[in-house]
């Protein structure tokens, strides 16, 4: 990136005051690397402190044990059941006896054959995917957030930086202008246009440091750590250049493996599943049952011989198929299907539409992208003509071919172009990232790619 100090020692006069509000005003510059912070940094240290991450992360493990749920339907179950009961008859009839009676039992069932079990395990496979899915979009929104936010402090400091620079050239041209005056080798005229550009400075200053206050807070918020100094683009900046650089590649990648296109995708899966479910309403289901059991019975004293014969314990067992056939349900699997059907149709739609959208915004990111590459060899040659401009006017001004306005604007032009520049260059970087979210293939390997960017 060219910053603000790169070349002002060379267009300004080497006054030590001059240096010295330079230096102060590319501050937060010069000290800032030495302790900051890269990109990849803060991106862990959000994915552990966003929460709108955090609860997609936590829906997705919660579709895990959902899907886990769904398999258990075609596992055995097993119960166990106990009982304990005291009967007496009142008023007592053949004699007054109590019966205690004591029941254990343990019942058994494995599906055999359900079909719309099967169809629930394979629907929550595909639900799980796409929980899968919704966090890796969620994993490529975080990215881009964070690298808006630390790009976006970078820049607020570049035109803080710009307007201090500027105001301490006003500064001296003001001071120069109140000289001339006062020797009478120049009107009042220039000393109230640089008082005047002056004031603007001034105000401007004050605008610049309430954004760099506000972005970082932002920054802050965002990581969750207090005073993030960003490091910025290493000097001189070399921005890589698109791979693929066909457009038609980047929106066959983002129709066919965005993970919102994925989303959909999986959601006509489902509603196609769901659909045989409501088919297998039809479909009887078979299921091996089991049961093992002890019962005792105590018949208290009193009771007749035959009945007394009846105490002690007994045990009874169990095994055989069932078989469960639907006969008649007032129509309702024969609605219920023609519902389904209707609901596929809609997510077939649906899966349209997220294709269509994903290779609009791909475009969109793409030719953005291109735009800003364009920018940026425009602004550098820009600079480079603001640089040569302004060290003419100043020589036109020294020999008295050039007024103090004359100056002023050329300072301006210069400041302002080096600002445009390092914006641009920030634009391209972001816009980059947005493309390749575009188009579903961001990660984390493209955060350490712009790492490398930055200054060590």
């Amino acid at each position: 990136m060219s910053a603000p100090r790169t070349h002002l020692p060379s267009l300004l006069p080497r006054r030590p005051a001059l240096l010295a509000a330079v230096a102060a005003g590319l501050g937060l510059w010069l000290a800032g690397p030495a302790q900051a912070q890269s990109l990849l940094e803060l991106y862990q240290a959000a994915r552990d402190y966003d929460a709108s991450y955090l609860s997609l992360r936590a829906q997705a493990e919660s579709a895990e044990h959902r899907a886990a749920q769904a398999r258990a339907l075609l596992r055995p179950n097993l119960g166990l059941t106990a009982s304990a009961a005291r009967s007496e008859t009142d008023p007592p009839r053949g004699g007054n006896f109590p019966n205690d009676s004591r029941q254990l039992a343990l019942s058994g069932r494995q599906p055999l054959f359900n079909r719309a079990n099967s169809v629930t395990i394979e629907q929550a496979e595909r639900s799980l995917e796409a929980a899968r899915a919704r966090l890796q979009a969620a994993e490529q929104e975080l990215i881009v957030r964070i690298s808006q936010a630390y790009f976006a402090v970078l820049a607020a400091q570049d035109t803080l930086a710009t307007v201090r620079t500027s105001k301490a050239a006003i500064s001296e041209q003001l001071a120069a202008a109140k000289r001339n005056f006062e020797v009478g080798t120049a009107t009042i005229t220039d000393t109230r246009e640089a008082q005047a550009r002056f004031d603007l400075a001034s105000a401007q200053e004050i605008a610049a440091e309430n954004e760099l206050r506000v972005q970082r807070v932002a920054l802050d918020q965002l990581v969750g750590r207090p005073n993030v100094e960003p490091r910025p683009l290493a000097v001189p900046v070399t921005l890589s250049a698109l791979a693929p650089a066909e457009l038609s590649d980047w929106v066959q990648r983002a129709e066919t493996g965005h993970p919102n296109v994925r989303q959909a995708a999986l959601a006509l899966d489902v509603a196609q599943l769901e659909i045989r479910k409501a088919r297998a309403g039809h479909l009887p289901t078979v299921d091996l049952v089991g049961n093992v059991g002890r019962s005792r019975n105590d018949y208290g004293a009193g009771a007749p011989a035959a009945t007394q014969l009846q105490n002690g314990t007994a045990g009874s067992s169990s095994v055989g198929v069932q078989l469960n056939m639907p006969l008649f349900s007032g129509f309702s699997v024969q609605n219920r299907v023609r519902e389904t059907v209707a609901l596929e149709e809609a997510a077939r739609n649906d899966l349209d539409a997220a294709r269509r959208t994903v290779a609009q915004a791909t475009r969109q990111a793409y030719f953005g992208v291109q735009s800003g590459q364009a920018q940026v060899r425009a602004l550098e040659a820009a600079e480079a003509s603001s640089q040569l401009a302004l060290e003419a006017t100043q020589l036109g001004y020294k020999v008295g071919v050039r007024v103090n306005l004359d100056v002023l604007n050329a300072q301006t032009q210069l400041f302002t172009t080096r600002r445009d520049l390092a914006q641009a260059r920030y634009n391209v970087v972001v816009g980059s990232l947005r493309l390749r979210q575009a188009a579903g293939v961001l990660g984390a390997d493209d955060v350490a790619a712009v790492n490398t960017l930055l200054a060590r």
